[in-house]
């Protein structure tokens, strides 16, 4: 099993931002075979060491997460990311 973590700090953190990145995420629901789940979420703590939003995605394989981040439904939200993000961190681990 493969799960892929990203952590975000958005540009302009409002809750609006957040909520609409979060909401992005879970429209893949559903709509992309290897997406075995996904989930997305706003952080409360807003500590220093906070990021804004994280999503956690599951995949069955190495193979199964090189397909979804090529899958149609995925590009548009990657798009949409890249033009909200200040800066991101990723891991990606298999247990």
């Amino acid at each position: 099993m493969i799960t892929h973590v990203v952590l975000y700090k958005l540009k302009d953190n409002t809750a609006e931002n957040r909520q609409k990145a979060v909401d992005n995420f879970l429209s893949m629901r559903g709509k992309i075979p290897a997406l075995l789940s996904v989930e997305a979420g706003c952080d409360f703590l807003a500590s220093e060491r906070s990021f804004d939003v994280a999503l956690v995605c599951r995949f069955e394989s190495r193979e199964k997460l090189d397909e979804y981040k090529e899958h149609p439904v995925h590009q548009p939200v990657k798009k949409y990311m890249h033009g909200v993000v200040e800066r991101s961190h990723s891991v990606d681990f298999e247990d």
